[in-house]
């Protein structure tokens, strides 16, 4: 299996101690992200420098996360993607993850909310083509979010001809929120891990910060959902991708890294 890291991990790191820390571990691929205070995202010169510091260290950089509320699109999100896209290619990226919108402020009616899809992905098509990135579309699983499912995603992304150009985020956590059974393992592009082991969580309370590193205490079947994935073809990287806040404040998150690598390196075989 091709693990990675999402920045996500230890984003109190800057780029060079997040890049030694996947190369510490054996880890070839990382994903980077836009929404951190460490994060230098902000120019076309900082995504070339962070381009050299990942290729020092033999590491492929498979996305930049994240172009956020996608689905509404405007003249004003089109910008912004091809900032991003920019920011993206010169860092070396493979692909830019495509957030929806995830409020309770926004509740078109079903055909509307599928119409801005279409449209969004429409506009995104062309500026991600021109840059040479991928458009990997996340659906998230809360109840107050404009795309959950990924069966709506690929639907649109059929709908619009754009195949080629885009592919899923298949975010275990995600998956199991929504409480979706249908798994796209060859439109898939990449999988977010992440575990639940508070058992007092329902998958109608489950929120970010129950989202740790996954273990043999994990409720949400992490190993299970890689296996799918894996028997029906899906060849690609699975990243880590927590967002508890005792993850990010682990002193020793290498040891906890290594740990959550073995166990799934067996219990997902």
């Amino acid at each position: 299996m091709q693990f990675s890291l999402n920045h996500m991990v230890a984003p109190r790191l800057g780029y060079e101690a997040f890049f030694d820390l996947a190369a510490a571990l054996g880890v070839k691929a990382v994903e980077i992200r836009n929404d951190l205070a460490s994060t230098s995202l902000t120019d076309l010169a900082s995504a070339r420098k962070i381009k050299g510091l990942a290729e020092a260290r033999g590491l492929t950089i498979l996305s930049v996360n994240a172009l956020q509320r996608f689905n509404q699109w405007s003249a004003g999100r089109a910008e912004e993607a091809k900032e991003l896209a920019a920011y993206a290619a010169a860092a070396g990226a493979r692909a830019l993850v495509l957030c929806p919108v995830n409020d309770t402020g926004f509740t078109p009616a079903r055909a509307e909310r599928l119409a801005g899809l279409r449209e969004a992905l429409t506009g995104l098509a062309p500026i991600l083509k021109d840059h040479g990135v991928t458009g990997l579309v996340e659906p998230l699983g809360f109840a107050e979010c404009s795309l959950r499912l990924k069966a709506e995603a690929v639907a649109a992304i059929d709908e619009v001809g754009a195949a080629d150009q885009f592919k899923l985020v298949h975010d275990t956590f995600h998956h199991f929120v929504a409480g979706e059974k249908d798994f796209f393992p060859r439109r898939t592009g990449l999988v977010h891990l992440s575990g639940v082991t508070d058992r007092a969580q329902s998958a109608a309370t489950m929120r970010d910060p129950h989202r740790v590193l996954v273990d043999a205490a994990d409720t949400i079947d992490n190993a299970g959902q890689m296996r799918k994935l894996a028997a029906a073809g899906y060849a690609g990287p699975f990243s880590f991708e927590p967002f508890a806040a005792s993850v990010h404040a682990d002193p020793a998150i290498a040891r906890s890294l290594s740990a959550s690598l073995a166990y799934l390196e067996t219990a997902a075989a």
